[in-house]
């Protein structure tokens, strides 16, 4: 058993060291009656900016914890049972093959961690290259030294979309592996602080390197990840998956996870014409927005603002416009980072945001979004809601000139609805290079009215949102899956027997830890029914 003690406060100035000494007095026992010690949650208390505080729960092992509480009477200390480990239940059924992994993303990575620690020896093919020469090219591509690799970009490649983001951990789902998650990617080599700090990143710097020590555990345990191999056709008879072909080679296959992320339409559209069940869905668009870091900062901060204890802040922000009932939120929030060319296809422009651990570049950036869904869209096939994103992507693709360029525009300009001349005090960070353009031109108009309504209302939350020289940037259009490929009890494909749909491209999640839970649901129900 331990204790589990709440709302440990510190002040700004105070240090972590003396938390033990807190908890040991809340408690009335001596420090060294403490034999076990460790944070379970940090978060910052901002809501007074002239008396920010850090707000901690912290876990402790003692001799005669139940008689400890009784004598201490304090009402934010409570037992808490050990938790056991359960071990996962393994099926009967022979497995004639190898279970394979398409993907190499977070659902991708943690289910092949799972198979391959449970004695399944996954293989793994993912369409893009290992991480460190996926980031050449990706660098190469930014600096206009090559042509889009349509195989290995931002969206595809080792690590999936999240290594060129911010390596966010945040998640709303409630799961006790998100805990695993964690230690996992703190065992690969990522901070310790990201099991306890309130809004968990890793940065894509440190990202990389934690996702190739994960890829090496699995190789020493059986598994096999090939890059450079593109899945290019499913071959299902009587409703079971038979075989795949990868790189014009067939393999046997009875198991497939598919965790393809959700930027892989040709493949979407190879699964919708063999007659996989897919359903549209919901998503959002719109711009990414950028303000120096500083006006942020002392938004949240106050005259803490740039304070030692305190990192570069961020914001989370939604609104139901009125006009248009829709919803606008910020999205993929990244302080310090930098806007960056995220297409994936010839000739339509996508952007997405990234920072790196330590967030000190100067400014802000986070996708400003509007909920778009079936309605918007033309026809009613699956797919019908990835070529929304495509017209959109192809028409700011050409406002920008080509080239990767991305249109841009002053908040100040966009709420006019005038062209920029100039930029102002912020500078675009958009790594392909800009064009000033009206935005616009680029988004439906209720996407249009909707922005200009939020960001009005959203300089009201934080005092300078709305500032004349911030910079938009457009558009972003990939913040969550355009189709959903629906799955039964099992985790299975309701029309294809051994197809397990996995992760964000298949629809049932929204960000890196969301979806390696769901990679390791996945496995685990495979590991349920097979030996």
């Amino acid at each position: 058993m331990t204790i589990r003690i709440n709302n440990v406060n510190l002040n700004i100035d105070e240090s972590q060291d003396i938390l033990k000494k807190k908890v040991a007095s809340e408690l009335k026992i001596l420090e060294e009656d403490i034999i076990g010690y460790k944070i379970i949650r940090e978060s910052i208390d901002a809501r007074k900016k002239d008396n920010i505080k850090f707000n901690y729960s912290i876990e402790i092992k003692c001799n005669g914890e139940k008689k400890i509480l009784k004598h201490a009477k304090c009402k934010d200390a409570k037992l808490e049972e050990d938790e056991m480990h359960e071990d996962i239940v393994h099926g009967n059924k022979k497995m004639n093959f190898r279970p394979i992994v398409i993907g190499f993303g977070p659902a991708g990575i943690f289910s092949a961690l799972t198979l391959a620690r449970e004695g399944y020896r996954p293989i793994v093919f993912e369409r893009g290259e290992d991480v460190d020469n996926r980031t050449k090219t990706v660098e190469s591509f930014w600096k206009g030294k090559s042509d889009l690799n349509l195989e290995s970009n931002v969206q595809f490649g080792e690590g999936g979309a999240g290594a060129f983001s911010d390596g966010k951990l945040t998640t709303r789902i409630k799961d006790k592996r998100c805990t695993f998650v964690l230690e996992e990617l703190v065992k690969a080599g990522a901070p310790e602080e990201i099991t306890y700090i309130g809004k968990p990143h890793v940065g894509t710097d440190i990202l990389k390197d934690v996702v190739k020590n994960i890829r090496e555990e699995i190789k020493a345990l059986g598994g096999e990840v090939h890059f450079n191999s593109k899945l290019e056709r499913i071959n299902v008879k009587d409703g079971k998956i038979q075989s795949i072909k990868v790189n014009g080679n067939e393999i046997s296959c009875e198991v497939l996870i598919l965790s393809i992320g959700h930027s892989s339409r040709d493949t979407y559209t190879m699964l919708h014409n063999e007659g996989i069940f897919m359903e549209s869905k919901a998503f959002a668009i719109g711009v990414r927005i950028e303000h120096p870091q500083e006006l942020i900062n002392v938004s949240q901060y106050g005259k803490f603002a740039n304070h030692p204890r305190l990192k570069a802040a961020d914001y989370k922000l939604t609104y139901q416009s009125v006009k248009n009932n829709r919803g606008i939120y910020s999205f993929c929030m990244c302080p310090g980072g930098i806007v960056v060319a995220a297409a994936s296809e010839e000739n339509r422009l996508v952007s997405n945001g990234m920072s790196y651990h330590a967030r000190d570049l100067e400014n802000a950036n986070s996708a400003l979004v509007v909920t778009v869904g079936s309605k918007d869209f033309e026809g009613n096939s699956p797919l019908s809601g990835m070529e929304f994103q495509r017209h959109y992507e192809s028409l700011a693709y050409n406002l920008g000139g080509g080239k990767y360029k991305a249109p841009v525009q002053l908040v100040g300009d966009f709420l006019k609805g005038e062209k920029s001349k100039k930029i102002g005090s912020v500078n675009p960070s958009y790594t392909a290079g800009f064009e000033l353009r009206e935005i616009n031109e680029c988004l439906p108009s209720y996407v249009v009215d909707t922005l200009k309504e939020g960001i009005v209302k959203f300089d009201t939350k934080i005092k300078g949102y709305a500032m004349n020289d911030a910079i938009l940037t457009g558009i972003e259009t990939r913040t969550s899956a355009p189709v959903r490929i629906s799955r039964n009890e099992k985790l299975e494909s309701i029309s294809t027997k051994g197809l397990y749909p996995a992760g964000e491209g298949a629809g049932f999640a929204g960000g890196i830890i969301s979806a390696a839970v769901d990679g390791i649901k996945v496995a685990e129900k495979i590991i349920n029914e097979y030996k």
